[in-house]
């Protein structure tokens, strides 16, 4: 009879931490929507979703070295993907999210960004990485799509 609630127990933990386990890591808010939008979806009609909250699934094809603070998501579409953005220190992407598949809710933000604030932006980023910047390769206007991020399941 022990043998017989000893092996239940034991197969409703493997069970629970089974389904724990493909479930994925959680980082910030919990995700509530259920339907997912495309990432193509997003990116061909920006206008149409700026400002809603979506749901987004794909690879992780990229992690902020610096401070975890995105990540980007590969598309459904190749080539194509969207930054998946926190406030920094609120949640942390670990780089080793890299490869791994994403579940990540957040609110649609299109913003264009004019030359000067490029170039602005590019001389920051090449004082802080060290890299080059060559102001003359911007020359227009640049619009930039991603997701304001609440909440992600990484698995």
């Amino acid at each position: 009879m022990f043998i017989k609630h000893l092996l239940s127990l034991l197969i409703i933990l493997f069970i629970f931490t089974h389904n724990s386990f493909a479930a994925g890591k959680s980082y910030g808010k919990k995700i509530t929507l259920k339907k997912t939008t495309k990432i193509s979806h997003i990116l061909a009609e920006p206008k149409k979703f700026d400002g809603k909250k979506v749901l987004v699934e794909g690879p992780i094809v990229d992690v902020c070295e610096h401070r975890g603070c995105w990540m980007k998501i590969g598309s459904d579409k190749e080539f194509e993907s969207i930054k998946f953005k926190v406030d920094d220190g609120v949640i942390v992407i670990p780089m080793d999210a890299k490869g791994k598949s994403a579940r990540a809710e957040g609110i649609v933000s299109v913003k264009t960004t004019s030359v000067s604030e490029q170039i602005e932006q590019g001389k920051k980023h090449a004082k802080e990485t060290g890299e080059e910047f060559d102001a003359s390769t911007i020359t227009e206007p640049k619009t930039v799509i991603m997701l304001k991020g609440e909440g992600a399941v990484i698995k």
